[in-house]
């Protein structure tokens, strides 16, 4: 009974936990899913997206992300940023206006919503009163125009939300202002388009459906011009000087139309659609922007043929004789032209488009010839063709990191030069500590390496499986290829491609090693290629292998699809990896486990019929097991003809309510002598039979082997130990195993093959006994080696069907102690939780919930990386990453200024490096840290002048910021003047008022000699906000002096310096 015992409250270890994990998602890598809305400030330079759920994501420089959610999970239909503030206003679907702020808190912007506000007309008045259909922030940033779908524009007053009635434009107004013989016809019906003066902030420009344009004088309430035109208007665009403005119709025409004040009603100076004379398409969305060499760029959206191109996704781009049409292959929410931001230029000069489509972002270099695309270092568009697999692999050495990005930058030759040219804000992230690899599988053949070491999920590199393969499409053919003299001029950009030429060429399984630069792609039609890294291209042939994982067993015939056809001769491929020998498995099943031992040069691979053993280097097989029971012939069907077998699904079916009415009779109470309990416990398994059950756990019920699919590997592992005879081990109840796992003799996980022949791992413990952990669906069971004979084992607490999904070995550094470390167990099951469990003993430490329960795609997409963290799919376009560790934490930490403070900022800087803040949607769940407030200490010092003249002067001089050290913590601080909101970085020394952390000292009859020890801190539970006293002095009684000591046998070092 002992074992069932619940151990005691342990504080040390509890602590110990405290300082190891603790869990946050942190930053979202990808295209947000089903995108909505598109927003850019010209002064931040930062970029705005809305999705669909609610989500509004802005993105700046790399590095500098931020994430805000609606309360209400409406779509984002509008997204517009207010000039030269650090303010946004987004309109959703539910007509709601909200306003959101990004906000300087601890030296870090975070993005808060202030205010929301619904229109609201007039009892009884129909809804579309008060339909908003454009919303136009002001230039003075207090006003909101909002056009509506009755034709009335309403004026809102910022920050309050409040409506200003009296200044309502009405269509009525409107109407009664305009010269008689233009109220005769019906031109009134929903505003289309609100645009202010680029000159002149007292006038507004009103568009109507029907075709009226007018320009309203705000200050006079009265209309100044007046444009009519005889097909429904789309949108508008008023030239940079004012004196221009562009129309776009649904007939896909534009016009031109001068603003003077010679006619009341000028007819336009010209009126054209580009793709005419057959019917086209509504232009939706047209930019009229000037340069300095005269000829203007003209941008608009749709207006293709509606006959021959009406499916066609297009952005056309006119500028000095040269047209093109630049095709996407998904719809087009929106698009902006980056241009100069100052707006009292003489010009626009665009210098990049950016499209935002349904599935990917797209930016066009605008000023070199050809107008190239350019590369993107976020937001790429990680399912421009379906993820079918992923593998994580940490601390890249240096040497094959460069060798990746050398071939990644060949397939680049086709990108821009420009520089990146959305970059506000300001990244306060450290660098990364070490270069990490996440590869993705696709289900069109190919593997894209991405740089996982910080927030940007870039691509690096793209390796191409199809070109082994004989398929029907030729891997040189160029889809964007068209003829100079081909009307309209379409070029087909972005990487979205949602079409596979074969779904068998589909990637299932990826193992790289990255010591040797071996690499093992397996797919969907049993194909299992090694590649090696090469440096230069080469013409070789791939020599072609079959493992026949049946052993020529009779009567069995796989119904599924054919192997694929790989190519005989000889084959040029691109520098990078290099296939050099295919292993094909027969019957040609998806390959469902993968394993690579490059010391060894031995790759091993296993499907639902068994598994194999290949000898990459000799080019042979070692050896291959059928793993098949003789009532898995579902196995032998293939994936697409698994539920054929109607009578054997009966029988099964039959089966499972037989065994559940016997078990139901066993359970039934048969009076108060329990006779019956007594003689159903009996009949039971003997194994099963005096198993005493803990309050927590439930009992695992064997499975019989018609219910266990047994041929299905699903695990591969290669480990040097000892082991006395050939064994093969069999769980009495029968769950699928996940995982395998040897501890050496000190109780540590075995290195990875070449780990320490690189100097990167202290050699096994290969004198004491080495122990296996077997992991199944189940439970957790440890066996000594070489008897193989059972040791412990854990049994899973599944009250609620839970199941392990995916389990991996993590080292768990603490966040105090740089030197200490443990390894555990990630183990994520079917219910979306995450555990930590400990090795060797299998304790339980910490349990947090992670992934909804119904979300199966994200649960089964999950992969854990060696450190703590790991990656899952909120969407088919997104990852989103998570931390288990205190250490290791990914999350973007930034600075956005507004126009008007960026010029004149405190001198804060960016300060020292910071521990980050939790993230804007992180769900952190810590054990129970306890932050105690501190003793802050009042000295009559502090209001000498003197004191205070020479701590400022000594700051001041060739010593501006703090930088503490120590061996054990890291605290950031900053200059500031010590004002209310403060905008110094916040302390991160995490040792502070905790248990092992500093104190303040009781109040000293003295001042330390020299100023470097006096820190001027804001009245708080803890020393959270440090500031330093270099700027000038706030008023008496505003400060307080506090002094940090680490209770480790020394001092924290408190230094001044620049």
């Amino acid at each position: 009974m002992r074992r069932f015992l619940r151990p005691g409250h342990d504080p040390v270890r509890e602590r110990l936990k405290r300082d190891l994990f603790q869990f946050n998602k942190t930053v979202e890598h990808g295209f947000p899913h089903q995108p909505s809305a598109l927003g850019y400030s010209p002064s931040l330079r930062i970029l705005a997206i809305g999705t669909r759920s609610g989500a509004i994501k802005l993105y700046g420089a790399p590095g500098v992300e931020f994430m805000g959610l609606h309360r209400e999970n409406n779509a984002v239909t509008q997204i517009h940023l207010l000039p030269g503030q650090c303010q946004l206003v987004t309109l959703l679907d539910d007509n709601s206006l909200h306003l959101w702020s990004l906000k300087v808190k601890g030296g870090a912007s975070e993005l808060q919503e202030d205010e929301s506000f619904t229109l609201r007309g007039p009892p009884g008045a129909a809804p579309s009163a008060t339909q908003i259909t454009v919303v136009l922030p002001h230039s003075s940033c207090e006003l909101l125009y909002l056009g509506t779908e009755s034709g009335n524009v309403f004026v809102v007053q910022l920050p309050a939300f409040r409506a200003l009635e009296d200044r309502t434009i009405s269509s009525d107004a409107v109407l009664q202002r305009l010269p008689e013989e233009a109220r005769h016809r019906r031109v009134f019906e929903m505003v289309e388009a609100l645009q202010e003066h680029p000159r002149d902030p007292n006038q507004i420009l009103i568009g109507y459906s029907r075709g009226l344009v007018v320009i309203w004088d705000l200050q006079g309430s009265r209309v100044l011009y007046h444009f009519l035109s005889s097909q429904q208007l789309e949108n508008i665009w008023w030239q940079r000087d004012g004196r221009l403005l562009v129309s776009c119709h649904s007939d896909g025409s534009y016009c031109q139309w001068p603003v003077s004040s010679d006619a009341q009603q000028p007819e336009p100076l010209r009126s054209l659609v580009p793709y005419g004379p057959f019917p086209c398409k509504a232009i939706t969305k047209i930019l009229w922007l000037t340069t300095r060499q005269g000829l203007p760029f003209i941008i608009f959206q749709g207006g293709m043929p509606r006959a021959s191109y009406g499916d066609r996704h297009c952005i056309s781009v006119i500028h000095d004789g040269q047209q093109t049409a630049f095709d996407f292959t998904s719809r087009v929410i929106d698009f902006t032209v980056l241009t100069e931001a100052d707006p009292a230029a003489a010009f626009d000069d665009p210098c990049a488009l950016v499209v935002l489509a349904e599935e990917e972002l797209v930016v066009i270099d605008l000023q070199t010839a050809g107008w190239p695309p350019v590369q993107l270092p976020y937001l790429a568009s990680l399912h421009c063709s379906a993820i079918t697999c992923s593998h994580h692999v940490s601390n890249i050495p240096l040497k094959l990191w460069e060798r990746i990005i050398a071939a990644g930058s060949q397939q680049n030759a086709h990108f821009s030069t420009m520089e990146w040219p959305i970059d506000g804000g300001t990244s306060l992230t450290p660098a990364p500590p070490q270069r990490d690899l996440l590869l993705t599988g696709h289900e069109d053949g190919t593997v894209r390496f991405w740089d996982a070491s910080g927030v940007c999920l870039r691509l690096l590199y793209k390796l191409s499986t199809v070109r082994v393969f004989l398929t029907d499409t030729d891997p040189n053919e160029n889809l964007s290829a068209q003829g100079e003299d081909e009307w309209p001029p379409l070029r087909k950009v972005g990487s979205f491609d949602p079409y596979s030429d074969d779904p068998r060429l589909g990637i299932q399984k990826i193992f790289l090693c990255k010591y040797s630069g071996y690499l093992a792609v397996a797919g969907t039609a049993g194909q299992v290629l090694v590649l090696e890294l090469n440096d230069e291209a080469a013409e070789q042939a791939v020599e072609q292998v079959e493992a026949d994982l049946l052993q020529d067993q009779e009567g069995y015939r796989w119904k599924g699809h054919e192997r694929l056809a790989a190519r005989s001769g000889p084959v040029r491929f691109e520098p990078g990896f290099q296939p050099f020998v295919l292993v094909q498995c027969q019957p040609p099943a998806v390959v469902t486990s993968l394993a690579l031992h490059s010391e060894w040069r031995l790759v091993a691979f296993g499907t639902s019929h068994g598994f194999g053993l290949f000898d990459h280097q000799q080019r042979r097989q070692v050896f291959v097991k059928c793993t098949l029971h003789p009532s898995d012939q579902l196995a032998l069907e293939g994936p697409l003809s698994r539920v054929k077998s109607l009578k054997k699904s009966l029988r099964q079916s039959f089966r499972r309510m037989r065994r559940s009415r016997v078990s139901s009779r066993k359970r039934r109470p048969a009076g108060p002598s329990g006779e019956v309990q007594e003689g159903s416990a009996k009949t039971e398994r003997p194994g099963l039979q005096n198993m005493e059950l803990a309050p927590v756990q439930r009992k695992i019920e064997a499975r019989s082997a018609e219910d266990s699919f047994t041929g299905f590997v699903r695990t591969l592992y290669f480990a040097d130990t000892y082991l006395r005879d050939t064994k093969e081990i069999q769980l009495m109840h029968r769950a699928p195993v996940v995982g395998i796992l040897v501890l050496d003799g000190h109780s540590v996980p075995l290195p990875e093959p070449l780990e320490v022949a690189h100097d990167l791992s202290k050699s096994p413990d290969m004198q004491g006994s080495h122990q296996l952990l077997v992991v199944s669906e189940e439970q957790f069971k440890v066996f000594t080696l070489p008897k193989v004979s059972a040791k412990l084992k854990l049994k899973l607490t599944a009250l609620e069907g839970s199941r392990v999904r995916r389990v991996s070995v993590a080292h768990f550094g603490s966040r105090r102690a740089e030197d200490y470390g443990e390894h555990h167990l990630a183990v994520l099951t079917n219910l979306g939780d995450i555990q930590v469990v400990s090795l060797p003993l299998l304790k339980p430490q910490v349990r947090y919930s992670c992934i909804r329960r119904e979300d199966v795609s994200g649960i089964a997409s999950c992969v854990f990386t060696k450190y703590g963290q790991g990656f899952y799919l909120i969407s088919p376009s997104e990852f989103e990453r998570f931390s288990l560790s205190t250490k290791w934490l990914v999350e973007p930490r930034c600075l956005v200024d507004s126009a008007e403070t960026k010029n004149h900022r405190p001198g804060n800087g960016a300060g020292p490096k910071k521990a980050p803040s939790r993230a804007r949607n992180s769900g952190t769940q810590s054990d129970g840290e306890e932050k105690q407030p501190g003793l802050v200490m009042e000295h009559p010092l502090l209001s000498d002048e003197r004191v205070l003249k020479e701590i400022q002067s000594t700051l001041e001089g060739d010593r501006g910021s703090l930088n503490w050290h120590s061996r054990r913590a890291a605290m950031g601080c900053s200059l500031s003047n010590g004002g209310g909101g403060g905008s110094g970085l916040e302390c991160s020394c995490r040792m502070c008022w905790e248990g092992m952390g500093g104190r303040a000292l009781a109040p000293l009859p003295w001042i330390p000699q020299g100023p470097t020890h006096a820190l001027m801190t804001w009245k708080a539970p803890c020393l959270g906000s440090v500031w330093a006293a270099g700027a000038p002095r706030p008023a008496q009684g505003d400060l307080e002096l506090s002094l940090c000591v680490l209770q480790q046998s020394e001092w924290l070092s408190v230094q001044a310096a620049r």
